[in-house]
């Protein structure tokens, strides 16, 4: 990962701190819903992906409670490539 790249783990690797939330986080866009599945732009590659592994299930049950609309499916893409 490049060391200027804010979404670059820090020294702890992927444990999950309340630095890494907002490291992640920060500049999170949730762009559409299509059927079952939400488009969330982040703005990193490394982001989008850890994003993705980590926290798409927590984001699937929010935004499902929050859209009354099932969600199954979270596809987090990097802004760049939009």
């Amino acid at each position: 990962m490049n060391a200027g790249n804010p979404c670059a783990a820090g020294p702890h690797g992927r444990d999950c701190r309340r630095g890494d939330y907002d490291r992640l986080f920060a500049g999170i866009r949730f762009d559409e819903l299509d059927g079952d599945l939400l488009y969330v732009a982040a703005r990193y590659e490394e982001c989008a992906a850890e994003i993705e592994d980590g926290f798409a299930l927590h984001i699937a049950i929010i935004a499902t409670a929050i859209l009354k609309s099932h969600v199954e499916i979270v596809l987090v893409r990097p802004k760049v490539l939009q």
